[in-house]
């Protein structure tokens, strides 16, 4: 090799490592959060693979697509998931019209106040519910149904508004990544139609990159203005195998980046993973009860099975340690 060559792959070389403790070193500025730990390093070591260019693990801006879980994963879930808290305080006031549902599920199990029930149901019976709540409703008055509740409506544990129960690691980390030239889009279960009015707000993700369950809408004619009308009819789940379905539908480009919590996002993972080039993977796990909640295989919302978690360790996908991995929880801690 002549010497002219060597000192040429010495000099990328050093190159190299100094662009990737200049990355760290700016990630540390905006992932504040993040402690430093396995978590934080493999974000830190994922982008700068794709993001520089010449290396064999280049993305094109274009192809920098990131999905998130919304509960759970962006904000919390818990007591029970905030949308079944809107469609609650919505079946209850509409109970007197609607007598048929002290016998009727899962609306007969929400006014006895048995959550376990509703809850059996999964992601279906929220939106069966929301569906049949709001049903004949224009879309724009859905919309402004939404944000009137969020505007006035606590968290019954911490008392914040449920907007303000989003964690400050995983803002951190939406920033970053747009800070690096991806898009970020949402992949939730919970009705598309009830986050798009709050997440470009809250997470800076605009409503058309919000990919959710829905209900059927028609067009038609009110006082001769067009307007969209909500069907009581549900049109799709965007949960579990739905998820990759959305994606496609949606994105029409396969994530190289997910991050999820529960079962409900194991086939958004799989899928991602599936993919050629560099990828990330990446589950939140709530095992901090003192500054959060501590649950996982046994609970009914935001179920953690021991089989993702098996199947996460054998894949490589990295597990976040709320309690080991993050400094702050919410934004409002001190």
């Amino acid at each position: 090799m002549k010497l002219g060559s060597s000192k040429q792959i010495f000099i990328c070389l050093v190159a190299s490592v100094f662009a990737f403790a200049a990355m760290a070193a700016r990630a540390a500025d905006l992932l504040p959060s993040w402690q430093e730990g396995p978590a934080k390093q493999a974000i830190v070591a994922f982008v700068a693979k794709v993001t520089k260019e010449h290396s064999p693990d280049f993305v094109p801006i274009p192809e920098r697509i990131a999905t998130f879980d919304n509960d759970g994963t962006l904000w919390a879930e818990q007591p029970m998931y905030f949308q079944l808290l809107f469609a609650l305080d919505r079946v209850k006031a509409l109970a007197p019209q609607h007598p048929e549902w002290k016998d009727q599920e899962p609306f007969a199990s929400l006014l006895k106040g048995d959550m376990k029930g509703v809850l059996e149901g999964g992601e279906k019976a929220i939106a069966e519910i929301v569906m049949a709540t709001h049903a004949g409703m224009t879309t724009a008055e859905f919309e402004q149904t939404v944000k009137d509740w969020l505007a006035t409506a606590k968290h019954p544990k911490t008392g914040r508004p449920y907007t303000e129960m989003v964690y400050k690691p995983m803002l951190e980390l939406l920033a970053y990544l747009r800070e690096n030239h991806f898009k970020t889009f949402i992949v939730s279960g919970g009705g598309i139609e009830f986050m798009r009015p709050w997440t470009e707000k809250a997470y800076g993700i605009p409503p058309e990159q919000v990919v959710g369950s829905s209900i059927k809408t028609k067009y038609e004619l009110r006082d001769g203005k067009p307007v969209l009308v909500r069907l009581p009819e549900i049109n799709f789940i965007d949960d579990k195998s739905g998820k990759p379905v959305g994606i496609n539908s949606h994105i029409g480009r396969r994530p190289i980046a997910a991050f999820g919590n529960s079962d409900g996002d194991q086939q958004m993972l799989e899928w991602t993973q599936a993919g050629s080039g560099a990828r990330l993977m990446m589950l939140v796990h709530h095992d901090d009860a003192e500054r959060e909640w501590a649950y996982g295989a046994a609970s009914k919302i935001g179920t953690f099975s021991d089989a993702l978690m098996t199947e996460a360790k054998q894949q490589g996908w990295v597990i976040i340690s709320m309690k080991n991995d993050w400094k702050r929880i919410f934004a409002f801690e001190p």
